[in-house]
């Protein structure tokens, strides 16, 4: 596996690249979840960029930027056993030199939920992943379903600004006991593990009761009583995939999602209800 840390070894790779390129956008800390996806796009593709790049733009004041998890040499070699074929690292002046201002804002699909929790996120996850994309040009796109408002954010910005690739949403993949992978799960003490897996079942429980025609509000009261302390709820709603409007009843392509705190760490999950 080849490592560009610059632009220019960047575009100097991808020149000779072969006709099918597949790309796995990551902030490193590298979990099977994220190996998932590099393993997805070897599967689909002659060769797969991967990156490494923990995006300040995407970080609010009073977030993790500086305690985020960094581990490149152990990144370099997970990657390395999927098959990846380079590794795209660069430091936040290659992204954002001097004077750097251009930012992508894609609507009202990153508004709520996250987008209102984290006022900015989006808009710097789009910025981001738009460079990237525009740098990288792959023929196909990987991002993981856990961050369900994120993947719909990516598939708008693929599609209002015609870049030429399609987006591939792979499944969350989870630890034995349902929490979802995350490179935030380190952070969590013995105890706030514990109870984490109950946010995932806090879900599968609400899932269930609207699939019986529970309304929304009697559904969320019942099922927020899953949550295990040290759990604090921040939201647990129903929304259309595409748009992420909330959604008043369950239908077809709807996502149940939700977000919870743990201690000083807060973790996301979401299921997907496609028919």
């Amino acid at each position: 596996m080849q490592l560009a840390t610059s632009i220019e070894e960047l575009r100097a790779w991808r020149r000779g690249a072969p006709p099918t390129l597949g790309f796995v956008p990551t902030m490193g800390a590298l979990h099977e979840g994220h190996l998932d996806l590099a393993r997805f796009a070897r599967s689909q593709n002659a060769a797969v960029v991967a990156s490494v790049f923990v995006n300040p733009l995407q970080f609010g004041e009073g977030e993790d930027l500086a305690r985020y998890p960094r581990d490149l040499a152990g990144d370099r070699e997970k990657l390395a056993a999927t098959g990846v074929d380079l590794l795209f690292a660069p430091e936040a002046q290659e992204i954002y030199p001097h004077g750097f201002s251009t930012t992508i804002d894609v609507g009202s699909v990153g508004e709520g939920y996250e987008g209102a929790l984290r006022p900015g996120h989006f808009r710097g996850v789009a910025t981001v992943v738009g460079k990237l994309l525009h740098l990288v040009a792959p023929h196909r796109l990987y991002v993981g379903q856990k961050d369900a408002q994120q993947s719909a954010v990516l598939r708008k910005l693929v599609r209002d600004l015609a870049y030429d690739c399609t987006v591939t949403i792979v499944p969350t993949v989870r630890e034995t006991d349902g929490l979802a992978m995350s490179s935030r799960n380190i952070y969590l003490d013995e105890r706030e593990r514990h109870a984490a897996p109950s946010l995932h079942r806090m879900l599968r429980r609400f899932l269930e009761l609207v699939k019986t025609g529970e309304p929304l509000e009697i559904a969320r009261t019942k099922a927020s009583t899953v949550l295990e302390a040290p759990g604090a709820l921040d939201y647990l709603a129903c929304v259309d995939a595409e748009s992420f409007e909330p959604l008043q009843a369950l239908r077809s392509n709807a996502f149940v999602i939700a977000a919870a705190r743990f201690g000083r760490t807060r973790l996301l999950d979401n299921l997907w209800f496609p028919q």
